[in-house]
């Protein structure tokens, strides 16, 4: 018998395992991948799908997402197809365990892939505070968060392919805490300039994720040399949109035209979420407009853009109206079509529902713009994924992912409401 397989093995008939070739491949391959995934290759890509995550089960962040936890998600979201996350701050152990245990889901299997846009937060001085914040000088903080960003790029090459200096940091509606463009200016600079002397990757990318308007697409104060600057120094334009805040504060697109007036219910909802994209499309439009008229050709992403579930407030049955599942899932697949056929990176926001947002009120919209909820339930615009089967086996929470309403479309199209006539619509400035 040994000679047998002797002669077999010397013919080259018989092929013995070798686990060493096998391990040697898989590395070549997760090189291969590395070397070929940059922030400039994966950006407006269409197979590589992009979502803002945070991952908070609790009212309160003080409760960390634990390693298991993060696993469990990063395995739902590629269960869909998507491929690159965006963070917003590294002053927590959200961030540094989310990179571990994408660094660890890749050793378990060199084809995962996931990716991450790393925010660094930035605020100003007496931001959060009793104190009045002054929009002239940056809190001292900042520093430390731009060298924990750059310390986590530097740690995790593989996985980190955009660092965004500040989150809506430039936009003076945000009164609690927003800077001067010349401090993110200053920041975007730094990063820079470690990227030319080898203290960061050279094909990481550098950006500011914020509103339209800070972009130079709405008010024209928003217009000054330092955003100029800021302009050309980011490697491309991470800008958020916002038709959902819209309906309530900006409301002309979203009422009924009196031509629309006959049509039927379902119709007058399916023409309003084709004028909440309209809307989407018109503020990147100008924020193009604006980049263009700077004499500069960058790529322009959006950051951030999402649609509600619930809410008691501006947006709910006693406000716009806008607020529930059927919505947003035309709202999810109207974004999606319109930026992946164009080329555009879409930060849809957001994975899951997070109750901490707005922790005192359950029914704050903040905390339900999730397309899942907290505890695993795929929301109206993924349940076809659900029938697909393609969550079969993953759990959140210990929950397998199920749908929304046990899956019963009539029930959850009973608290879908009608967006008011126009005519009859209260405008709030």
């Amino acid at each position: 018998m040994k000679s047998i397989l002797k002669i077999l093995l010397a013919a080259g008939m018989v092929a013995m395992p070798n686990h060493s070739c096998k391990e040697k491949k898989n590395k070549e391959e997760e090189t291969q991948i590395q070397k070929e995934v940059t922030a400039k290759t994966i950006l407006g890509n269409p197979d590589y799908l992009a979502i803002s995550y945070g991952g908070y089960r609790e009212t309160t962040r003080e409760v960390q997402p634990s390693l298991a936890e993060l696993k469990e998600d990063m395995k739902i979201l590629a269960a869909m197809g998507i491929k690159i996350v965006r963070t917003y701050n590294v002053q927590l152990q959200q961030v540094p365990n989310l990179l571990r245990a994408i660094r660890e889901l890749k050793e378990e299997d060199p084809h995962f892939e996931m990716y991450v846009m790393l925010g660094a937060w930035i605020d100003c001085k007496n931001a959060w505070t009793d104190l009045e914040p002054d929009h002239e000088v940056e809190s001292e903080q900042n520093e430390g968060e731009i060298a924990r960003a750059v310390a986590l790029a530097n740690e995790y090459p593989d996985i980190v392919k955009i660092i965004a200096v500040g989150n809506e940091a430039m936009i003076k509606w945000a009164t609690s805490y927003y800077v001067q463009p010349w401090v993110i200016l200053k920041w975007v600079n730094h990063l820079q300039e470690l990227k030319k002397n080898d203290g960061l990757p050279k094909d990481l990318w550098i950006t500011c994720s914020d509103d339209f308007a800070s972009w130079g697409g709405g008010d024209a104060a928003y217009h000054t040399e330092d955003l100029e600057k800021l302009v050309h120094a980011v490697d491309y334009i991470s800008m958020h949109t916002y038709a959902y805040h819209n309906s309530h504060y900006n409301p002309e697109f979203w009422g009924v035209p009196e031509e629309e007036e006959q049509l039927s219910d379902i119709e007058k909802i399916g023409a309003a979420m084709l004028r909440a994209k309209t809307f989407a499309m018109a503020q990147y439009d100008s924020v193009s407009g604006y980049i263009k008229s700077l004499g500069v050709e960058k790529p322009i992403h959006i950051g951030e853009t999402g649609w509600a579930t619930v809410s008691n407030g501006h947006y709910g049955p006693t406000g716009s109206k806008a607020t529930d599942e059927y919505k947003e899932a035309l709202y999810h697949k109207h974004l999606r079509e319109w930026t992946n056929d164009v080329g555009i990176s879409c930060f849809y926001f957001e994975a899951f529902d997070e109750k901490w947002k707005d922790a005192h009120n359950a029914k704050g919209s903040e905390n339900h713009f999730g397309l899942f909820t907290i505890d695993g339930q795929a929301k109206y615009a993924l349940w076809e994924l659900v029938d697909q089967g393609i969550f079969k086996g993953l759990t959140r929470n210990g929950n397998p992912i199920t749908k929304t309403y046990d899956g019963d479309t009539a029930t959850l199209m009973e608290g879908v409401l009608v967006p008011p006539l126009k005519n009859e619509q209260a405008v709030t400035q």
